[in-house]
C-alpha cells in the first residue's frame, strides 16, 4: 500500500501483537481521549492477538480496514490507520488514526492518510471520506487539511466520553472525477 523511506503501511499480523500492545500501553494517556475502544482492546498481548484476528476478519469481510504503520528499521507498530463506518451504498467511509508519540512530527501520519485515501478511492471505489476530530486536536486537523479534507460542520454531542459528550468537527474529502 505504502512504503516510504522510514515506514510502511501493512495489515496487522499476529507477530505484531507485542509491539501493538506496547504502542497502546506506552501511549495510553494520548489514546484514551479519542481511541478508548482501540486502547481497551489492546490492554495485553493476548488481547492484541484477539484484536488482530478480528481486524483481519473485518478486512476479508470488507466491513472495516485496519492498517499498521510500521517502522522500517524495527518493523514495530508505530500507529494505526482505520477505515471504518463503511457505507457501501453511499460509497462512504471514515478514517480514525493514531501514532505513537516517538514517531510524531515526521510526516508519517500525513503520508499514511494520503496512501489510505488513495486506496479507499482507487481500490475500494469509495467516493466520500470523513474524519471526525475534536477541535482541540490541532495535529489531527492539520493531517486532515494536508490531505485535502475540508471542514463541513460541527457535530453536536457526537462523542460520548465517560459521563460527558463532546462536540466534534466533521472533515470530508470527495473523490475528484
Amino acid at each position: 500500500m505504502l512504503s516510504a523511506e522510514t515506514f510502511y503501511l501493512a495489515p496487522l499480523n499476529l507477530d505484531d501483537a507485542s509491539s501493538l500492545n506496547s504502542l497502546m500501553i506506552s501511549n495510553g494517556k494520548r489514546f484514551q481521549a479519542y481511541l478508548p475502544k482501540t486502547l481497551e482492546q489492546n490492554i495485553s498481548e493476548n488481547a492484541s492477538k484477539t484484536y488482530i484476528s478480528k481486524k483481519n476478519k473485518e478486512i476479508k469481510e470488507q466491513s472495516e480496514f485496519t492498517f499498521a504503520i510500521k517502522d522500517k528499521d524495527t518493523h514495530n507498530v508505530a500507529g494505526l490507520v482505520i477505515l471504518k463506518n463503511l457505507d457501501w451504498n453511499k460509497k462512504q467511509g471514515e478514517f480514525a488514526y493514531c501514532l505513537g508519540s516517538k514517531y510524531s512530527g515526521n510526516g508519517w501520519m500525513t503520508k499514511s492518510i494520503k496512501a489510505a485515501k488513495a486506496y479507499a478511492f482507487d481500490e475500494l471505489g469509495l467516493e466520500t471520506l470523513q474524519i471526525i476530530i475534536h477541535k482541540t486536536n490541532t495535529t489531527s486537523i492539520r493531517v486532515a487539511e494536508r490531505n485535502g479534507f475540508t471542514w463541513k460542520q460541527t457535530l453536536e454531542k457526537e462523542y460520548v466520553t465517560g459521563k460527558s459528550t463532546l462536540d466534534m468537527e466533521l472533515y470530508e474529502s470527495i473523490k475528484q472525477t
